[in-house]
């Protein structure tokens, strides 16, 4: 207690830029994984890709980011063991979002598209097993962490090849794929909306207007999501008139129209899978940081913490700034090297990974968001055959993914006692 009143405003001020590099850590490494499909399918471009994820990750971390955020904040560790020291918390949770920057930031230098959830969890995994106790983890919880880890690619996957299995059927085998697509892209639109409306009023609007009693059942939450997803789709209908058949394209490859018209279904899809990650993700540095905060506030370990929209602003800050600034050297990896992308596998890929991100911030599970979409990204290329994937980049895509909890985990620790050290405990 005497700890944390004497030195309680360095505590703050170092959780907030702890906190802050590990979001512009996620930004740099996972955001350009989440948008690669849509640069590497050449649906977008890489300024068009890093303006619409700014927006959208931004408004994924704010309106949807709180549930997660409790997951990772309160139940991985076993708040009851830090009573006695409640200091002991708030040196954990600075050493693990110090040690999760700090890996993000090699990572990315080297261009490896690791997982930040990983390095999150091994950090705060790693610090209260070696640096309190055994006993101080949740292992149920890490456990059913871990599951999801197999769960939301093998899901993932299974969407997204559903998905493109849709776009052979219902458009690519066919005589005339042009006319059939502006047929039924506008369906998928409209999934995309459903799907992004749902999560934020479900979720969403709990942190956001706490001050207001705002209650939505599942079927008025349903509804509203389906008018949403029918604007998206006139939108989108909109667009699509726009494109106009080229015959001299077709000579070349029969399927170019169909792609262009895809192409404008990977702006929409593109916009779900940013706020999809946005929703979960910012969970990872802002997670930490609430226990920081609220610790250090109250001057104890408390059963239940608020979310201050505060640090949820300035998760997502962080998220954009470090996506803008260093993003660029990571998102083709995904994109382009694990199996040839268009803009039709894209989407199926992108949709399929953004369902079951959003699926899993609905229900607080911190998956990862890297893993669900190579997961995706597999899924299109096996519904093509498994010789359209390039299984040599899979398996160092999977190494890099083994490497991370360990490292997050030892640098963690270390940071751990060095805090210990440097405040007199």
């Amino acid at each position: 207690m005497e700890i944390i009143s004497q030195y309680g405003h360095i505590f703050l001020i170092l959780a907030c830029v702890f906190g802050f590099f590990m979001a512009w850590g996620i930004g740099a490494n996972d955001v350009a994984n989440a948008m690669g499909t849509s640069v590497g399918s050449r649906a977008l471009t890489l300024k068009q890709a890093i303006l619409i994820a700014m927006i959208f990750e931004f408004a994924g971390a704010y309106l949807a980011g709180g549930e997660v955020t409790a997951t990772i904040r309160k139940d991985i560790i076993d708040p009851a063991v830090f009573d006695e020291q409640p200091e002991l918390l708030v040196y954990g949770m600075l050493a693990s979002l110090l040690a999760a920057g700090i890996w993000l930031l090699f990572a990315t230098m080297l261009g490896w598209p690791v997982s930040t959830t990983h390095t999150i969890v091994g950090a705060i995994v790693g610090f209260s097993a070696v640096g309190i106790s055994v006993d101080a983890v949740d292992w149920g919880e890490v456990g059913n962490i871990g599951a999801s880890w197999v769960v939301s690619p093998v899901l993932a996957g299974s969407i997204s090849f559903l998905l493109f299995r849709s776009v052979q059927r219902l458009i690519l085998n066919h005589e005339d794929p042009f006319t059939r697509a502006k047929r039924y892209i506008p369906f998928y639109m409209f999934a995309v909306g459903w799907i992004v409306s749902m999560v934020t009023l479900t979720k969403g609007l709990q942190h956001v207007f706490k001050d207001v009693h705002i209650q939505l059942s599942f079927f008025e939450s349903s509804g509203i999501a389906s008018l949403i997803g029918v604007i998206v789709a006139l939108i989108g209908i909109s667009m699509l008139r726009r494109v106009k058949r080229d015959l001299e394209l077709e000579r070349v490859n029969r399927f170019a129209n169909v792609e262009r018209l895809f192409g404008v279904l990977m702006i929409f899809t593109a916009c779900s899978m940013a706020f999809a990650h946005g929703s979960n993700d910012v969970a990872n540095a802002v997670g930490p940081l609430a226990a920081v905060v609220n610790t250090v506030q109250s001057g104890m370990i408390t059963a239940k913490t608020t979310m201050p929209p505060w640090i949820l602003i300035l998760g997502g800050g962080g998220i954009v700034i470090g996506l803008a600034t260093y993003g660029f050297r990571v998102m083709a990896t995904i994109g382009r090297k694990i199996t040839e992308l268009t803009p039709s596998r894209g989407f199926a890929a992108e949709l399929g990974a953004a369902s079951t991100v959003v699926l899993a911030s609905a229900t607080g599970l911190p998956i990862s968001t890297t893993q669900t979409l190579v997961g995706a990204v597999l899924g299109v290329g096996l519904a093509r055959g498994i010789g359209a994937l390039n299984l040599r980049m899979i398996r160092d895509i999977i190494a890099s993914w083994v490497v991370t909890l360990p490292a997050g985990a030892a640098l963690s620790i270390l940071f751990f006692y060095l805090l210990k050290f440097l405040f007199g405990n």
